[in-house]
Formats: C-alpha cells, structure tokens, sequence
C-alpha cells in the first residue's frame, strides 16, 4: 500500500481527473471531473488498473469481474494511468554521480567506472493505422520506439517517450532530451555500436560502445575483449526493457483505444519497475 498511498488519490479520488467518455484524453480538467460518486473505491479503481497493466486483463474482462460496464474500465484506466504518471514523473530518478559511484557493482568498477548511464532503444507494437512512417515490414505490424538509460545498479534513470518506429538511434537520441541530463565531466556512456553519438554527447562525456571491425577482416585481441566486455554490461539493460515488457499489456499490439496513453503506459510501467529488486545484487 505504500504506493498506493505516495500516490495519494484522496479518500473518494478527490485528486484524480476522471476521463470523460468522448473527450480527448489529453483534456483540460475543465473537461473532466474530480470527486464525486464513484462505482468502485478509488483502492479498487487502483487495483483494476494494475491488473490492466502489469496482467493485461482485457477490458471486458475487467468489466466482469468488477461489476461495472466496459467504457467505466476504461475511463477509470486513462483516468488511473494519467494521475500515476503526472504524480511519478514528480520523482528525479537521475541519480547524482556520488550515488552512482556508492552504488556501482564491482563489474563496472573494475571495466568502466566512469559509467553514468547504459542506453538502449527498443520497440512497443501497435495496431494504429499503418501507413509509411509507422510500419515495420519486417514485423508486419507498426512500431513506436523509446529510448532508455538505466544506471549501472540497474535502475531506469532515464525514459524516453515513444518515437515511431522508423527514427533512427542516433536521431532519437537528439530528439528525446537526453542530452539534457545534468551529466557530470568525466562521465561515460555505455551503448550498442549503433550509437554513433560521441560527436553530439555533452562536452566531458565519453561513449563506450563495441569496436568496429574497420578495414580489417578480424578484430584484434584488445577489440575482442572490448567488445566481449561492453556486452556483459549492457545485458542488464536489456534486462531491464524486459522488465517493463513483462507488463503484459505489452505482449501484444496496443489497441487504438488507449492508444492516446501509450506513453503514460510505458513510462508508468518503467518507474514501477524502479520500486522492485534491482535487477544487478552486487
């Protein structure tokens, strides 16, 4: 309940702006309504979001194991997804360098550690219109792409909103303010070989990615271990994408209805993930 009670909806959800039936889900709170009767308590409205969330329970679903009509599952899950993403966006989660140095696991400490942050992008399906700029022939379906950075203890400290999924790494990067963090000089970043971005990171950072092969047919000794060490580490960013993943709502493409929320869905779902065990222990 400690969340539950951070979040703090008020006693009859005073504090929440419910979404209207019809209204854009980016409406004024001219346009919504707060307090007032409410068909479940705002405790349960809580839990029947996560279940949408984390378990992907279909809205019908939802509709019948709570008693209450399908738009009502809706409206309460925009409604819910919108106040935890303005109240959680309320929290820095950009640790400073003295916590990211206390809290450095020995693997980086003995290859890279100056790490501030490992990056990665990664796709979300979904069934909006497709059309040239938001299809991906090769998995038949559209793609939005966010961009991430997690610290080396393996939790996000950066969450990039959702891109479509034609934007390239480099342009994503520029484009979704992470080159705005307060990084400190003689920082570093992790990141696969596709980011080439070393040209454009703020002045006293460095890039760590995968050597590239060049003109030479092998890569040398010093380049093989670079590369086998760059990918032990940024592992645990993947591991951490798959983290927000297992929000099951996730495991397939996003129906239009809360298509509007995609990105409240997905940066919730990544601060959640900050509350559980850190994915590196040491």
């Amino acid at each position: 309940m400690a969340l539950y009670d951070f979040l703090n909806p008020g006693e009859h959800g005073e504090n929440i702006n419910y979404w209207l039936s019809g209204k854009n889900v980016d409406s004024t709170p001219k346009s919504v309504k707060q307090g007032g009767p409410r068909t479940l308590k705002p405790v349960d409205e809580f839990f029947l979001t996560l279940c949408r969330l984390r378990q992907g329970f279909a809205e019908v679903h939802l509709a019948h194991l709570f008693n209450i009509s399908q738009p009502t599952v809706s409206r309460i899950f925009i409604s819910w997804i919108n106040f935890m993403y303005l109240k959680l966006g309320h929290i820095n989660i950009w640790p400073s360098r003295e916590l990211t140095n206390a809290t450095m696991p020995e693997d980086f400490k003995a290859k890279y550690p100056t790490t501030r942050v490992i990056i990665d992008c990664t796709e979300v399906p979904s069934s909006l219109l497709l059309n040239s700029e938001l299809f991906s022939s090769y998995k038949h379906h559209t793609t939005l792409k966010a961009l991430v950075g997690i610290s080396p203890k393996g939790f996000f400290t950066f969450i990039g909103q959702l891109y479509t999924g034609s934007i390239s790494d480099r342009e994503i990067v520029e484009r979704s303010g992470f080159l705005n963090l307060p990084f400190s000089n003689g920082d570093s970043v992790i990141a696969d070989k596709g980011f080439t971005i070393e040209d454009i990171l703020p002045l006293g950072v460095s890039l760590n990615i995968p050597p590239f092969l060049g003109m030479s047919d092998q890569m040398s000794a010093e380049d093989v271990i670079a590369t086998q060490e760059i990918a032990s580490l940024r592992i645990y960013v993947e591991r951490a994408i798959n983290k927000v993943k297992n929000f099951r709502i996730f495991d397939g493409v996003i129906p239009l209805r809360p298509f509007g929320i995609v990105n409240q869905m997905w940066s919730v779902s990544a601060m959640l993930c900050n509350i559980q065990d850190p994915i590196i222990s040491a």
